[in-house]
């Protein structure tokens, strides 16, 4: 099997498909194969979150690995989705000052890196602020 194609196989790497327990409707992500609140007395299904959610905690990166140095400074924050899981993920910003405790935010699909020059290109969940659009 190819790279991409073995990446490709695996749903949460390119969505934010998670599980949700049946009985107390909790939410995981990544993936559980059982609730640990209800053992196995709940089912786990699988469960695509919407994204949305808002900003926990953040820190800047100012000075990163040679993968990412391209993109310093960036943001990496924790976010809480609506739905309850907390997921690590970079949010894209036009200036890193503006990143705020509670600021909500929506995901993205956007390339995340490459391996070596002239290697695969892989893609990724980032997170933007989810502003409402202007009305036209």
């Amino acid at each position: 099997m190819s790279v991409p194609r073995f990446w490709r196989k695996i749903p949460q790497r390119y969505n934010l498909e998670g599980t949700q327990c049946t009985s107390c409707n909790r939410t995981f992500y990544p993936p559980r194969s059982f609730c640990p609140d209800c053992r196995r007395a709940g089912e786990t299904v699988p469960f695509r979150f919407q994204g949305k959610g808002e900003i926990v905690t953040f820190t800047v990166i100012r000075s990163a690995s040679d993968a990412f140095a391209q993109q310093t400074p960036f943001v990496l924050a924790i976010i809480r989705l609506d739905e309850g899981p907390r997921v690590t993920g970079q949010v894209v910003l036009e200036n890193v000052a503006e990143a705020r405790i509670g600021m909500r935010v929506r995901p993205v699909f956007r390339r995340i890196g490459a391996e070596g020059e002239s290697g695969v290109i892989y893609y990724g969940t980032k997170f933007v602020p989810d502003v409402p659009y202007p009305d036209t």
